[in-house]
């Protein structure tokens, strides 16, 4: 039987036909005999019942219809990945990134204990940091791996977009899970030239929020003046949350240049909005508000020579005025602060520290921190001065409020909060913030010293390895579990300087259990020691892979999935 397609009858007839089948089927071929199916099927079905013949029928117009389908328009092609001209990875380097993405580790034993193996996961971010340095590109093949890793892990974000690249960027556009890529990339690749005013502008007014952010942090990076001139240009209409968001990327290029826009921040209708530019001016000792500020403190803190020896006298605000209040001091106190402790606090906080030896008679910052404060208002007075230390980066307050790492921590200057201690300690040199924490160690030992690591510098110096790995060695003397320094473990696995290896060989061998020591601890130990030195072990064979001059085949690289 000849199957016309439904090209060969008009569009009308042909739909009437299907629909007449279709109310046949509904209704019965009892009620609604199949006249156009009977005459189509006449000549191969003449003897069959009507239900046959408006099944045939049927099943003539389905191979019809699909037959008579015209293909519909092409969708457009892709746009071909763009071309990244840094070099592909050596080959050994390509397994390793496969194996840290897939954070394919030995299983660890039953009971919650780790095992002695490395903790692969922990290690990528290292491994990227390693690899932008190097200025490797990533193999084609691990990019979709590689997004997934930073959509589950925003550390990883920075590193793992450097690495990716502009094809990174590319790929993502095609997957919403990897939309987190795109935020401050100009929507589909990089952002304009900060030097091409006309694209700035562009995206500047017409881009989306994180992609603005990006662009001014991007601007200011290239040209302070440019960036606070581009946010100026559009301030007075853009929302409070958003002015908040833009005013805090200035603090990158920060200078006296910014303080006739900040000054006019500070009567913005964002109490939030005033804070912010209250903190930045008072990051510029030379500011108008910090003048204001210092005028204000130096009037509330004083020094007695009364009873003969000298003392420092403190004379809190007994309100807090308009005036306070333009200059970003917040009125109200936190639940449970005297009103009067939290004005003083903020005024002492936001003066420039170059007010106080004037105030005291000369003195140096390691003096005036050593005087006696009168009323109970020491705590109060130092921990506003460490604050103003952080703020302005002054490193010689800083020192003289740290004091000696030996000293016990509540007798000495400054403020006994490991917090605080971590944060004056970032105003440091490397060099010197190292020094201060091994003596702490050594002094105190590692049950605080977890926030002060944090902020040293890595691979961690000789003296603060050294100091580390004794302390780490005299807990485990004491026959205590190494669960109770599982933090400092942790950074030590990623912090400590692989040539360290060697000195801890002998600590993984199993020790002796003393009497009074908990059961098992000695096992313990040894398996946590193993893992520290199987984890430098791993890590030097990383900076060794990725620093390898063997020649890389970049389109072996680029097509491999192997290579992921």
């Amino acid at each position: 039987m000849s199957l016309p397609s439904d090209c060969d009858l008009p569009l009308e007839e042909s739909m009437e036909a299907w629909e007449e089948l279709v109310t046949a089927a509904l209704l019965g071929t009892d009620r609604r005999p199949p006249a156009h199916a009977a005459a189509q099927t006449a000549g191969d079905s003449a003897g069959d019942t009507a239900p046959v013949a408006l099944l045939d029928a049927a099943a003539v117009h389905t191979v019809r219809r699909r037959a008579g389908l015209r293909p519909g328009p092409a969708a457009a092609p892709l746009e071909p990945a763009p071309e990244d001209g840094r070099p592909a990875l050596p080959a050994v380097a390509r397994r390793r990134l496969g194996q840290l993405l897939a954070g394919r580790a030995a299983p660890a034993p039953s009971g919650g204990r780790r095992g002695a193996a490395p903790d692969l996961a922990e290690l990528l971010p290292q491994w990227l940091a390693a690899a932008n340095e190097q200025g490797y590109r990533a193999p084609a093949a691990a990019l979709p791996a590689l997004l997934d890793a930073a959509r589950a892990r925003t550390d990883l974000r920075p590193q793992a977009l450097a690495f990716a690249g502009p094809r990174g960027l590319w790929l993502a556009r095609l997957n919403p899970e990897w939309k987190f890529a795109l935020r401050g990339a100009g929507g589909g690749g990089a952002l304009p030239d900060p030097t091409d005013r006309e694209a700035v502008l562009a995206l500047w007014d017409e881009g989306l929020f994180a992609e603005r952010v990006a662009l001014l942090t991007a601007v200011r990076a290239q040209d302070p003046d440019e960036g606070r001139e581009l946010l100026a240009s559009t301030w007075g209409a853009e929302r409070a949350e958003d002015r908040l968001m833009f005013l805090d990327s200035l603090r990158a290029g920060l200078g006296a240049a910014d303080e006739e826009f900040l000054e006019a921040a500070l009567s913005d209708r964002s109490r939030n909005v005033r804070a912010t530019a209250a903190e930045l001016l008072s990051a510029l000792p030379s500011s108008a508000l910090a003048a204001r500020m210092a005028e204000r403190a130096v009037s509330c803190v004083s020094l007695d020579r009364t009873e003969g020896a000298a003392a420092i006298v403190v004379e809190a605000p007994h309100e807090c005025d308009a005036g306070m209040r333009h200059d970003g001091v917040s009125a109200t106190p936190p639940s449970g602060r005297g009103e009067r402790s939290w004005w003083l606090g903020q005024l002492v906080e936001a003066a420039p520290l170059y007010c106080w030896p004037a105030r005291f008679g000369g003195r140096g910052p390691e003096e005036i921190v050593a005087l006696p404060v009168a009323d109970d208002w020491r705590d109060e007075l130092h921990a506003a001065w460490c604050r103003a230390a952080v703020r302005q980066r002054d490193a010689d307050w800083s020192r003289a409020l740290l004091g000696t790492p030996a000293a016990p921590q509540t007798a000495g200057p400054g403020t006994s909060s490991l917090a605080e201690r971590a944060q004056l300690l970032s105003t440091l040199p490397a060099e010197e913030r190292a020094a201060w924490v091994a003596s702490f160690i050594s002094a105190h030992g590692l049950s605080e010293a977890f926030q002060l690591l944090g902020v040293c510098a890595v691979p961690w110096s000789e003296p603060l390895g050294r100091a580390v790995v004794d302390a780490l060695d005299i807990a485990r003397d004491a026959g205590s579990y190494p669960w109770s320094f599982s933090g400092v473990m942790g950074l030590a696995e990623r912090c400590l300087a692989p040539a360290t290896a060697g000195r801890l060989a002998a600590l993984t061998a199993l020790p002796a259990e003393a009497e009074d020591a908990s059961p098992g601890a000695g096992g313990y130990w040894s398996e946590a020691f193993q893992r520290l030195v199987s984890t430098l072990e791993l890590r030097a064979a990383m900076h060794a892979e990725l620093t390898d001059p063997e020649p890389a085949d970049p389109e072996r690289a680029d097509r491999d999935p192997a290579a992921a």
